[in-house]
C-alpha cells in the first residue's frame, strides 16, 4: 500500500499533483464528464460543487444534465465569482452539457 499524506489545508492538498501522488492506478481523463442525474437529489449540488472545487487551476470538467442547470450556474457565480468559467457545449432539449473550468 502507498503512503497516505495528510495535509493541513485544502489548498495544500489541491496543490499536489494527482498523477505524481496517487497510487490508485487510475489516470485522469483529459476532460471528465459528470452526469448529475446519477447523483441522488439530496446531495446533488454538494457533490457537483465538490467536483468543481477540486479542479486544479486550468483544469475543467463537463457537467451533463437533462435540464438547463441555471440555478446551479447562478450559485457557482455567487459563491466563486469569476474563479470558474462556464460554456455550454450542448443546449438541450434532451441533454445540457456545460464545460466548467477553473480560471486560476
Amino acid at each position: 500500500m502507498g503512503n497516505i499524506e495528510i495535509h493541513r489545508s485544502r489548498s495544500e492538498a489541491v496543490d499536489q499533483s494527482h498523477a505524481a501522488n496517487c497510487t490508485c492506478g487510475e489516470v485522469d481523463e483529459d476532460l471528465p464528464e459528470l452526469d448529475v442525474q446519477l447523483i441522488p437529489h439530496a446531495i446533488r449540488h454538494a457533490a457537483i460543487f465538490g467536483a468543481i472545487e477540486a479542479l486544479r487551476p486550468g483544469a475543467a470538467l463537463i457537467i451533463s444534465a437533462t435540464h438547463n442547470p441555471l440555478p446551479l450556474l447562478t450559485q457557482l457565480e455567487a459563491k466563486h465569482g469569476a474563479a470558474y468559467t462556464t460554456k455550454y457545449v450542448e443546449q438541450g432539449p434532451e441533454r445540457f452539457r456545460i464545460l466548467v473550468r477553473n480560471a486560476g
